[in-house]
């Protein structure tokens, strides 16, 4: 993460602040996810019937791929001046774009869309996220993902 002053943060609107590492989303993780959300849905955890689908295999959750912004955002977002700490406010847009297949790497990619001071040392930072997978035509989703960092 950068650290920036408020005017900086507010003077990287509509510009990426970071691109984040890739991350590999393998079938231990999935099944894992699957067992914490009880989702065990036969695309994400059954390799011989997932075959027979249009993916060819394995896939990972939406939501685990939506999950992983945490940790891309890590390096790839910036971190107010000051900042005591940080909350994850939410979402106003997520789409899902294309399935990450079990084994394929993804990364997140970050664009400042909007800095806004709620009160003094409460600012409203929204980014607008992509986040690729690795050799993808399409990227695995889009997101509009804000958090709130607490100054002072």
């Amino acid at each position: 993460m950068k650290t920036v002053s408020l005017e900086e943060a507010k003077a990287m609107i509509g510009k990426e602040s970071g691109v984040s590492e890739w991350i590999t989303l393998g079938q231990e993780r999935i099944n894992e996810f699957a067992d914490v959300t009880e989702d065990h849905q036969f695309i994400h955890i059954n390799q011989e019937m997932a075959k027979k689908t249009p993916f060819g295999g394995t896939v990972a959750h939406g939501f685990l791929t939506l999950s992983m912004l945490a940790k891309m955002g890590e390096t790839a977002s910036v971190v107010l001046d000051g900042v005591k700490m940080g909350v994850n406010y939410g979402f106003d847009k997520v789409r899902f774009l294309a399935p990450v297949p079990s084994g394929g790497k993804i990364r997140g990619r970050f664009v400042v869309a909007s800095v806004d001071e709620k009160r003094p040392g409460q600012v409203l930072i929204t980014y607008d996220v992509t986040v690729e997978i690795e050799g993808g035509e399409k990227p695995a989703l889009i997101a509009q993902w804000m958090g709130m960092q607490f100054t002072g």
